[in-house]
């Protein structure tokens, strides 16, 4: 197999595990629709995959896979802070006569770096889906071709988080409107309590 086709299969590989409706994604989209901070954020969330692929491609994974506990307190942990954002997010959509969020004050960088930082890094499935499912399967392939692998993976982050936040401005039209944004709120609220869920349930299970 030449290594363009092993590049191709590591990137369609990360791009069927990135593109999906999550709260790292949804965080991501807001801020792209705010113009806010766009493209730190993105350069942390795709730097934060590719450093998780590297480490799954080169060993990491059978670590996490023996480390339970640490995925447990993960998954609490993250659970919490997602049903926190998510009655964020539920009261900016409730609360009635909320000024536009265009209108209101930005979050610092360091605020906003943080919060992306928890979305992404206290979801237990970040580090199953990076480190142990595309660690596994790189392993298919001798060493060389392993970076490959690995860099067409990382390289699907890139070009989906920048495609997000930067492409999100091109739905700004739609967003000037408050009932839009209390759609999104709404949504993102209900996306949050149900990954929210989903870890509370994983910890238990872990936990039994």
């Amino acid at each position: 197999m030449s290594f363009i086709a092993v590049a191709a299969e590591g990137f369609a590989l990360g791009a069927g595990l990135i593109v999906a409706i999550g709260a790292q994604n949804a965080y991501v989209l807001r801020q792209g629709l705010l113009r806010q901070h766009v493209f730190p954020l993105a350069a942390f969330c795709a730097l934060s995959d590719a450093i998780l692929i590297l480490a799954g491609c080169f060993g990491l994974g059978s670590l996490v896979q023996a480390s339970p506990n640490a995925l447990i307190v993960i998954a609490f942990a993250g659970a919490a802070f997602l049903g926190w954002y998510g009655l964020k997010a539920a009261m900016r959509a409730w609360k009635p006569g909320a000024l536009l969020p265009t209108e209101g004050a930005a979050p610092t960088l360091a605020k906003a770096l943080a919060t992306v930082a928890a979305v992404t890094l206290l979801n237990p499935h970040v580090y199953l889906d990076t480190v142990v499912l595309v660690g596994s399967l790189s392993g298919r392939h001798p060493l060389p071709d392993r970076y490959w692998f690995a860099g067409g993976a990382a390289t699907a982050s890139f070009v989906w988080f920048f495609g997000l936040g930067y492409g999100a401005r091109l739905l700004a039209p739609l967003f000037k409107k408050q009932s839009a944004w209390r759609v999104l709120d709404s949504i993102i609220a209900i996306v949050m309590w149900l990954i929210a869920s989903q870890l509370l349930i994983d910890g238990i299970r872990r936990l039994g």
